[in-house]
């Protein structure tokens, strides 16, 4: 139920240094990328329902979560880089047949995490009252989006932990439980919304008026809802790692609580470029944020609206990222370089041609995928030109997201962390800086266009040099 048989087969023949045919590798990229499309496209389905249901209450309630969405990112960036420390060293001792290492690894990792976490939570508390004001909101918006990171803060413990959990689990090759919860988290938080965004009220379903009990809780129940999605399936995320796991299970091991600070040392030079890379991309989008916010409501909403309609359609090279990272990863733990080679250049490929067709299906469907978020029309004008713009950006926005998760397979994140800031700060701010007085919301997303079209040349050319594959170690 939870893993393929084939995929395990395959995997395997990594492990073994086993010769794959092109077919084999084409097909155990596709088993492993299609779980992960499908949880990544339903993680981005929870956002877009989210911003569907909160714009049902109009401008100012979106604008409230579109204010601090950026910021939200910026804490989940440093959970997954801290979970990706320890999940990337795993995949090389799973590479390697090694899993008491891998174990080992695992039980370091939740420590670690749990003491990260609990520092996070606190700075996000501290942080939640002023924050509207440090991203130039209004005082209209403000009480409410502070509500919402303050909820959104308190459940970061047990995201964190489930995040480690799911990374661990996609290293040793099992996409389909981290998938399936991410189903499962997207269906939990449509239902927690529905009954806690909205007021008791009666709905019309096939002729039939039924009464619908709701809490009226507008913004603040959207957080709770979403809080309430992530807690249910990360203590699941966690119990099927902890105990049944096949190569991760800690159930008959014995517990260590003293640091293994080998695993740490490990762990900090892979998370510490990645941490620094996630303060200072979701640094620049709340720049970004901050040159929109000058534009008013409606541009912060269409600019928010606009951002979850477009990962829809960027998602797909996540989860062949995430594959990628995995068949790296594992390709290298086993030594096996022409294959971690042959890998790299199919999985770059494959994301590059699945979102040219997502781009094509996004500017065709722009006015469609605003629409259904909000009914101001003021704000469908403004997000489908953003995303129109956009569109024609995103076969090289693939190559930056699959690049770079080959490079995290490798355990080289310095680099590519200072690339993908280089082309953030130099390009994409100084241009949206520029061109936003002039063209408006229309000009800050052609700088996001040509800044992704940079940024995925610049990944092209890393991966295709081999760069990324000069300093790998398994310890």
């Amino acid at each position: 139920m939870f893993s393929s048989k084939k995929d395990n087969a395959l995997l395997a023949m990594i492990r073994t240094g086993q010769t794959m045919t092109g077919r084999q590798k084409l097909s155990l990229i596709v088993q492993l990328s299609i779980p992960s499309i499908l949880a990544q496209l339903s993680s981005t389905l929870m956002f877009y329902i989210d911003a569907s249901m909160v714009g049902s209450l109009g401008a100012q309630a979106s604008a409230a979560i579109g204010l601090v969405e950026s910021t939200t990112w910026l804490f989940g960036g440093l959970t997954s880089a801290a979970a990706m420390g320890f999940s990337v060293q795993a995949a090389h001792f799973i590479g390697a047949n090694d899993f008491v290492k891998a174990r080992q690894v695992f039980r370091q990792g939740l420590m670690a995490t749990a003491v990260f976490t609990a520092i996070l939570t606190s700075i996000c508390l501290l942080i939640a009252r002023p924050l509207p004001a440090w991203l130039g909101g209004g005082e209209d918006i403000a009480g409410e989006a502070s509500l919402y990171f303050a909820v959104y803060a308190v459940s970061l413990p047990v995201y964190q932990i489930g995040m480690l959990a799911s990374s661990m689990l996609k290293c040793s090759g099992n996409m389909r439980v981290p998938s399936i919860m991410s189903i499962m988290m997207c269906v939990l938080d449509v239902a927690f919304n529905f009954f806690l965004i909205f007021p008791s009220r009666t709905v019309a379903i096939g002729g039939t008026e039924i009464y619908m009990p709701g809490a009226g809780l507008g913004v603040a129940g959207a957080a709770l809802g979403t809080v309430s999605a992530y807690l249910i399936t990360g203590i699941i995320l966690i119990w099927f790692a902890v105990y049944k796991s096949p190569e991760l299970s800690l159930r008959r091991e014995k517990w260590v609580f003293a640091p293994m600070w080998g695993y740490l040392r490990n762990a900090a030079k892979i998370s510490l470029p990645m941490a620094a890379q996630y303060v200072m991309m979701n640094g620049a989008q709340i720049v970004s944020t901050m040159i929109v916010a000058p534009l008013g409501n409606f541009a912060i909403a269409a600019h928010t609206f606009a951002i979850t309609a477009e990962s829809l359609c960027y998602m797909p090279g996540y989860g062949i990222g995430e594959a990628a990272t995995t068949l790296i990863g594992q390709s290298i733990g086993a030594g096996q370089r022409g294959l971690t080679q042959s890998f790299a250049r199919m999985t770059i490929f494959m994301g590059m041609a699945v979102m040219a067709v997502m781009g094509l299906v996004m500017y065709i469907f722009a006015p469609e995928m605003i629409g259904v978020m909000t009914p101001v029309e003021e704000i469908r004008t403004l997000g489908v030109d953003a995303l129109r713009i956009e569109a024609f950006a995103e076969p090289m926005f693939a190559a930056a997201i699959v690049g770079y998760s080959i490079c995290l397979g490798a355990g080289d994140t310095l680099i590519p962390a200072g690339m993908n800031l280089a082309s953030m700060w130099m390009i994409r701010l100084t241009l949206a800086a520029v061109l936003a007085p002039s063209y408006g919301l229309q000009g800050v997303w052609m700088a996001m266009a040509i800044e992704l079209s940079f940024r995925g040349a610049i990944f092209l050319f890393r991966i295709f040099s081999g760069k990324w594959m000069k300093k790998v170690h398994v310890k």
